[in-house]
């Protein structure tokens, strides 16, 4: 087993999740690599501070669980780049609060760090849908829609642009080269369900470090909650135009070159076979081929309009992005 010491952070903002949070700390502390320490982050909400405070009193003594504040502005990016600067692992690692990961999650994410080139290491990330199984309309290539990793994704252990957000570990060093999460990108709190600061931040530690692994394996899975909410077609349509959106300010942060490299080549490939996919479905009179086909259709031109709406409001607004060094005196980092 690796010796490197792993520290997940678990970013929170509503009371709504307290079920899930709990099975998701619960599902790091049964690691069989034991976490150094798990982080979780408040994001502004005093209410649901002082009750998880009041939940790991007893084990934030010994270090095991830590509740703390987003000491940021309100959002993902600053929640994270909280917990980072609180951490003390050699490796940071992070977990979404409606999600909980199988038992070798960590050793997953540790091993491949005994390679010094290694910076990041992502996982696979299951859909656990609310109603118990997958709505017929919806298409595995656009699973990225609720957190998930989609159809397209290289298997095994393999190299990649930018490993994914909700299910990711970063090696402490990458945040010397390159600062923490970019503010400006992804969810702030606003209703619009936006993403991308973990490609923006990938990105750049690429450039920075032209020698860097990131890694993507399939092995190191969680499992993520769908919510009801989320598994209407309103929902796919408001998700791909903000992903659009996100794209946009991707784009200006580190150039279209790269900020969409990954994404023409899963919109000429992986999704044209998609939509073939769910013809031949339909002709072989399976449940849904047509609409998942469609799905298809609607998703990619949602998501290139809010591109277009993005790219235009960004160029006018002239819109830069803060990337917060981190260091440890920006936060407590005693228990």
């Amino acid at each position: 087993m690796s010796a490197i010491d792993v520290s997940v952070v678990i970013c929170v903002y509503t009371e709504d999740r307290w079920e899930d949070i709990l099975a998701a700390v619960a599902s790091v502390r049964a690691q069989t690599h034991p976490a150094l320490e798990t982080l979780v982050v408040v994001d502004h909400n005093a209410a649901l501070l002082d009750r998880l405070r009041s939940e790991y009193k007893e084990t934030a003594q010994s270090g095991e669980v830590r509740v703390l504040p987003n000491a940021g502005p309100r959002g993902l990016s600053a929640g994270r780049n909280t917990g980072i600067a609180a951490s003390y692992g050699e490796v940071v690692a992070f977990l979404d609060d409606d999600a909980v990961a199988e038992r070798d999650w960590l050793r997953r994410f540790a091993d491949p760090y005994s390679d010094p080139r290694v910076l990041a290491v992502g996982g696979r990330a299951v859909p656990v849908w609310s109603s118990g199984r997958r709505p017929d309309w919806f298409p595995e290539e656009f699973d990225w829609v609720v957190g998930c990793s989609y159809r397209g994704l290289p298997p095994g252990r393999v190299r990649v642009r930018n490993v994914l957000g909700g299910n990711a570990s970063f090696r402490r060093s990458a945040f010397d080269f390159v600062g923490g999460f970019a503010t400006g990108i992804g969810r702030d709190g606003n209703k619009r369900p936006m993403g991308g600061e973990e490609t923006d931040l990938c990105i750049r530690l690429s450039r920075a470090r032209p020698d860097a692994i990131l890694l993507m394996d399939d092995r190191a899975v969680i499992h993520h909650k769908v919510p009801e909410a989320r598994e209407h077609f309103g929902y796919f349509r408001t998700r791909t135009y903000a992903e659009g959106l996100s794209k946009a300010l991707v784009a200006r942060s580190v150039g279209a070159d790269k900020g969409l490299e990954t994404e023409r080549r899963y919109t000429t490939r992986v999704l044209p076979a998609g939509v073939l996919r769910g013809l031949r479905d339909q002709l072989l009179a399976r449940p849904g081929g047509a609409r998942r086909a469609g799905a298809i259709v609607t998703g990619v031109l949602t998501a290139a309009g809010g591109y277009l709406v993005g790219s235009l409001r960004a160029r006018r607004a002239g819109t830069t992005f803060a990337v917060v060094p981190i260091a440890p005196d920006d936060v407590e980092r005693a228990a």
